[in-house]
């Protein structure tokens, strides 16, 4: 089971080693970053935010994975007018007891503010927490549903080795008119049934691995205006930089491929992917 807080300083302190990346050449047609831990990056927030627009990622969507990094988000998010949050607790969180009822009434609180446009990242994740854990995390998750239906806010779901799952309890509690699964990592056939039920997918930089043939398939079959792109920074940075610290700058590395992948003009995926996170985020 995982034991690792997401606040921990040493989780903080692993994350951050290496050189940063060099920034890409700047995208024509402004897109966004979907997926973003600015409170674990370890570089000041007003630095995120220049690098990313001076590239043309001119949105950023900070997510939280617990009640203290939830409270940041959203107060990042009044502070920065580029920055929107999401708030919730992570299901690695939930699996070992971090969704109580005062936890989840600290959410509940937090979605009712303007700037949070979405609950999230919940969900399941049967890769980091054991069997002990899942029927807390799924409790927490149907939770986080009811939220972000009764606020009006996107859902923005955490699948980790659990689609199946994933997708039965979305068919049983009914899932928020806008539902976006975060670092999609399902083949296609998952994909087909995500974009049949008109959930958003939204790829981080594992669809440039090597190894990630099975991910690039589902990217294919992902309808375009089903599709976002995300960085989940610190983490998933794109090739060729894999295994250095992430950060919405470099978005469009990620954008570039996927347009490679889809065989679409760069602008005018990056132009579609604004208007989804448009439509999912305000």
């Amino acid at each position: 089971m995982w034991t690792t807080s997401w606040n921990d300083l040493s989780l903080r302190a692993r994350v951050n080693q290496g050189e940063p990346p060099p920034a890409p050449d700047a995208l024509r047609v402004a897109a966004l970053d979907s997926h973003c831990h600015m409170d674990i990056m370890g570089v000041p927030v007003r630095q995120v935010v220049d690098e990313a627009a001076a590239v043309g990622i001119t949105r950023i969507v900070q997510v939280g994975t617990d009640v203290p990094s939830s409270r940041w988000s959203a107060e990042q998010a009044e502070t920065y007018v580029a920055v929107l949050a999401t708030v919730a607790i992570h299901p690695n969180e939930a699996g070992r007891g971090g969704a109580g009822p005062d936890a989840l009434a600290v959410i509940e609180q937090l979605a009712s503010r303007e700037r949070v446009r979405g609950i999230g990242e919940t969900g399941l994740d049967r890769y980091r927490t054991g069997p002990e854990g899942y029927a807390a995390q799924e409790e927490s998750f149907r939770a986080h549903i009811d939220i972000a239906k009764r606020h009006g806010k996107a859902l923005v779901i955490h699948d980790r080795d659990a689609h199946a799952d994933v997708l039965r309890v979305l068919a049983e509690e009914g899932a928020p008119e806008r539902t976006v699964f975060h670092c999609f990592s399902g083949d296609a056939e998952m994909a087909q049934a995500c974009a049949e039920r008109g959930y958003v997918m939204s790829f981080a930089g594992t669809v440039t691995f090597k190894n990630a043939d099975a991910l690039r398939e589902a990217a294919r079959v992902a309808p375009l205006d089903q599709v976002m792109v995300e960085t989940d920074a610190p983490f998933l940075t794109p090739m060729p930089y894999r295994g250095r610290p992430n950060a919405p700058y470099l978005v469009p590395l990620t954008l570039r491929a996927l347009a490679c992948i889809k065989a679409v003009d760069l602008d005018e995926i990056c132009a579609r992917v604004a208007a989804t996170g448009m439509r999912m985020f305000g």
